[in-house]
């Protein structure tokens, strides 16, 4: 699998293009499908696997350089920073998940769906999407 191929993109959501990159970027680094040292798709490479405007990545990279997950290098493609070379926690991990799973509540809540029907969905959908 490309590296371009662990990002995708909703372009039906409400959240940004550029937001939900960041946030794709977070997890695959939190789980360690991202290492420190490995280098990330270039702006060019991922915007034509996305089919997004380049300035869409080049938002999103510029971000997390700023905090520290990405490290740019002078005429070399950007890599994740040396300081994220293991995985987080289970603990962590999850808690990445946390506003996603408050949202979906939410949304469930609102539709009126009893919690066992909510839980058994997402189980369903956890079932579906594993490779």
């Amino acid at each position: 699998m490309s590296d371009t191929a662990l990002f995708q993109i909703n372009t039906g959501a409400t959240e940004p293009i550029y937001r939900q990159l960041i946030e794709q970027a977070r997890r695959l680094v939190a789980a360690g499908q991202l290492k420190a040292g490995q280098e990330i798709p270039s702006v060019r490479e991922l915007s034509a696997a996305l089919a997004v405007h380049p300035m869409t990545i080049s938002k999103a990279y510029s971000q997390l350089e700023a905090e520290g997950l990405f490290e740019r290098r002078r005429g070399l493609s950007m890599v994740v920073a040396a300081q994220h070379g293991q995985a987080q926690s289970p603990a962590t991990r999850a808690e990445l998940l946390r506003p996603t799973l408050a949202r979906a509540a939410a949304e469930a809540h609102q539709l009126g769906l009893p919690p066992a029907q909510a839980l058994a969905l997402f189980e369903q959908i956890l079932a579906e999407s594993q490779p």
